[in-house]
């Protein structure tokens, strides 16, 4: 049996009761955490946990790491990402500079469809080793889930391929990988007079060809102004729910057309961006299970508005939080990063970002069960920080990486001073 027991941690923090999937509106604030605390690892899983004064023998077949002065928390979960492209755009962040909009910069053939051209070129084994460095950068900054998506493909033979190397990084690292089709990500120039066609494609062709191979978990769309009608999303759902693929919809990050009510119709099983909301978006939500995931780092990077965080929490609601790791609108998957964000622009308290990035962002997943939380029976996947002097200094001291440890399914994928 393999074993190992991390004692003395300053705090571990998000220990869940077993049954607690997801927290919404002032529930955030409310992070569980045991102080000077030990949690026991048993071939992968959370065994135990508790308190100094009730660590039981646990005899000498166990590897022991002391935590001293440092906060044990569970891995990130990051629901929302597109991390398999072809290369990245760096020149369009000088467009941007020149004071280019992101609209601006797809109307001249940049955006979605310049990274499908490059990926169209590419060959499945570069395309691979590419996301496999990103995803290992990621593993070490302490994500320990990911949600890819497809759709910088365009067509059904990319598109396959996009999901093919997802599926194969889903075998080969060890983090908990979530596939999502998201061939509704821009209207291909061979289709700009024929959307019907395009859509069909995905809806009788792309969506049962995935479901039978297996390739994805969710389908998604880009429901935008000058992107993808809700009727054209609520087409692709419909598809989707019809061969087991449960939507994941990309809404409001421009403008607001009706796509969350549309999602939510569909029993979407979150709702993603959200940068403009009114308050007939918010309120269909309330009440409803779909989950608001919100990306503050493409807020950042695009200069755009940031999603409503405190208002859907005022209203009750659940906020998850990602990366939108990709290309054009956020080159980087660093949780933490959006740790920081989330409190400097988002408002959130501390204990509400770090929910928002674990039980919240599991649950948008659909591995509440298995992540999110320091919860026995749970997967092992956690942080182990360096001695910092509270949990509200991790998003304080935005520029410095407070990691030391971190464990994916008990094993270590980074090794810091506690296990050097």
């Amino acid at each position: 049996m393999n074993r190992l027991l991390i004692k003395n941690a300053k705090a571990l923090v998000g220990t869940h009761a077993q049954g607690v999937t997801i927290a919404r509106g002032a529930e955030m604030s409310s992070l569980p955490q045991v102080s000077n605390g030990w949690l026991l690892i048993e071939n992968g899983r959370i065994s135990a946990l508790g308190s100094a004064d009730t660590l039981p023998a646990v005899g000498t077949e166990v590897t022991v790491i002391d935590a001293t002065g440092r906060f044990v928390l569970p891995g990130w979960c990051d629901p929302h990402t597109h991390t398999v492209f072809a290369a990245p755009r760096e020149e369009e962040f000088v467009d941007k500079i020149n004071g280019l909009s992101y609209q601006e910069i797809a109307a001249r053939g940049g955006g979605i469809l310049n990274s499908a051209r490059k990926l169209r070129e590419m060959d499945e084994e570069s395309l691979y080793r590419k996301a496999r460095l990103r995803l290992e950068e990621m593993m070490r900054q302490g994500t320990v889930a990911v949600e890819i998506k497809s759709g910088y493909g365009l067509t059904a033979e990319s598109e396959l391929k996009m999901l093919r190397v997802a599926r194969r990084l889903k075998d080969t690292l060890p983090l908990q990988v979530k596939i999502n089709l998201l061939a509704a990500h821009a209207l291909p120039p061979e289709y700009k007079d024929d959307r019907k066609t395009y859509i069909d494609l995905i809806c009788e062709t792309l969506i049962p060809h995935v479901a039978a191979e297996g390739l994805a978990d969710f389908v998604d769309v880009f429901c935008e102004t000058n992107y993808f009608t809700v009727a054209e999303m609520e087409r692709v759902l419909v598809a989707g729910q019809r061969h087991g693929l449960r939507g994941k919809v990309h809404v409001n990050q421009f403008t607001s057309i009706g796509g969350v009510q549309a999602a939510v119709k569909h029993g979407a099983l979150s709702v993603d961006h959200l940068e403009v909301m009114t308050q007939e978006d918010i309120d269909a939500l309330v009440g409803q299970d779909t989950i608001p995931t919100l990306l503050p780092s493409c807020s950042f990077f695009l200069r755009i508005p940031y999603g409503p965080a405190r208002q859907l929490m005022d209203r009750g609601l659940p906020v998850a939080l990602a990366t939108d790791h990709n290309p054009g609108s956020t080159p980087s998957g660093n949780m933490n990063l959006v740790l920081s964000l989330a409190c400097i622009q988002l408002r959130l308290l501390p204990e509400e970002a770090v929910t928002a990035m674990t039980l919240n962002s599991a649950a948008a997943m659909g591995l509440s069960d298995e992540l999110g939380s320091l919860t026995v029976g749970k997967r092992a996947s956690l942080i182990i920080t360096r001695e910092v002097p509270s949990l509200a200094y991790l998003p304080y001291a935005f520029g410095s990486d407070h990691i030391d440890t971190v464990l994916i399914d008990g094993t270590v994928v980074r090794s810091g001073t506690l296990l050097a």
